[in-house]
């Protein structure tokens, strides 16, 4: 077995660890979990740190098992919200669980006959039949209010940061995830759950549980709450959440994301989102802060999640497409692309819409691009540019003043791409 601990130390991924834990995860293969909420059908990166600690977890021979809670998911985890999440009913939960199990496969080995192949569990499938009476006498009694209130996601909900109290449901949340941990350490013989660094109150509550209810030995560890250089939060956007299903987020903008990330941030992601070991990735951050214009870090960083998460293919096709607006990508690559990304790389750019039966019978290119639309200002300014060799239109230039667009030339159907000089690009939707 590798060394688990000494794995997230240099990968900067531990932030609270209970004593006992590093001496119990060299003595043995050990078994831990991390818990997902199941409010989507679909994981987004802001669960990645997560999953990432259970694949490392994982490949140094250790047991993974990933909770999908949809018994808590049905309250909602008040740590770090300002207001109560809504209630999923039951087959939302079971559709939202399957589709999480299918992303979870692409990190961790559910089918392997290794002792430390990974198991997903849900948390309903044990609490459905425990009745409230049951709850209270067997739970309930053993963990004192005060204790619970001491928590801070409890505090901060009743001193006023959020300033929106705390219904009974949530303020039992603590109880339920303390009861998952008493649950898989008596039939799992889990000894560890991992987490985020806001969940390290949940979590403890459970260590105590286990203790105060006969168990056996019970440690905790969690990560830092991964953040941006700049203090934004990881993972957003203006656009909302980079999720890991390409419906909502394509793989080209999922691509770009990881791109996009600044160098400082470049530095801490690799790390922490990768498998590159430790050798690998400190000759990489030097050869990067030796030549940070050459994004060495961003473009290993983008390479390696998007592989991750989607596949190769996947990656050659983000790479492709974004050459289309910062490189010399050609028309072929230009029509390959699938609308969903089409929409993605000129998502920036300034767009068009024309009635497609004007296009249908043959426009000019003047008339088009200087009066359908207002690419040039004047039809003038329009001819110069063509002449000056500076106009294309889905990446082949113009060289005809009198050159005519049908819906021959549509891409999908319906978009024409109109390249003014070396870096303004216009879109054209045929409606």
């Amino acid at each position: 077995m590798k060394d688990f601990i000494a794995e997230l130390r240099w990968r900067g991924m531990i932030q609270d660890m209970m004593p006992g834990t590093e001496e119990q995860l060299k003595k043995e293969i050990t078994t831990a979990y991390v818990g997902i909420d199941p409010t989507a059908d679909s994981l987004h990166i802001g669960h990645l740190c997560g999953i990432m600690m259970l694949r490392h977890f994982q490949r140094c021979g250790h047991k993974p098992i990933a909770l999908v809670g949809g018994a808590t998911g049905m309250i909602g985890d008040p740590s770090g919200k300002s207001a109560e999440r809504n209630l999923l009913d039951e087959a939302t939960l079971r559709h939202n669980q399957e589709c999480i199990k299918s992303q979870l496969g692409r990190f961790l080995d559910f089918n392997s006959d290794a002792p430390n192949a990974a198991e997903l569990v849900n948390n309903y499938d044990w609490m459905k039949d425990f009745t409230f009476l049951d709850f209270a006498r067997n739970v309930g009694k053993l963990i004192t209010v005060n204790y619970m209130m001491a928590k801070d996601s409890v505090k901060k909900r009743f001193n006023g940061e959020f300033n929106a109290g705390m219904s009974f449901t949530e303020f039992t949340y603590q109880l339920l995830q303390g009861y998952d941990y008493v649950y898989l350490n008596r039939n799992k013989n889990c000894k560890l759950q991992m987490g985020g660094s806001d969940q390290w109150g949940n979590i403890t509550t459970g260590t105590e549980l286990i203790r105060r209810m006969g168990g056996g030995d019970a440690f905790a560890l969690t990560c830092p709450l991964i953040t941006k250089a700049d203090g934004g939060k990881f993972g957003k956007t203006e656009s909302g959440n980079i999720w890991l299903d390409r419906r909502y987020t394509s793989p080209y903008r999922f691509y770009q994301f990881w791109m996009n990330v600044s160098d400082a941030d470049a530095e801490k992601y690799i790390k922490i989102f990768t498998n590159i070991e430790e050798e690998e990735c400190m000759s990489l951050i030097e050869e990067h802060r030796a030549a940070p214009h050459l994004r060495l870090l961003q473009k290993r960083l983008a390479k390696d999640v998007t592989i991750m998460v989607h596949s190769e293919t996947d990656y050659n096709a983000a790479v492709e497409a974004s050459g289309i607006l910062f490189g010399n990508a050609t028309a072929d690559a230009l029509k390959k692309l699938d609308e969903t990304t089409l929409l993605d790389v000129f998502d920036g750019v300034p767009h068009f819409e024309i009635a497609r039966a004007e296009i249908e019978q043959g426009i000019p290119m003047l008339s088009l691009l200087a009066e359908k639309t207002a690419v040039f200002p004047s039809k003038g300014e329009a001819r110069k540019m063509v002449q000056a060799g500076g106009v294309s239109v889905n990446k082949v230039k113009v060289t005809a003043q009198e050159q005519t667009f049908s819906t021959a030339d549509l891409i999908n159907d319906k978009y024409l791409v109109v390249q003014k000089g070396k870096k303004n690009y216009f879109l054209i939707i045929a409606k």
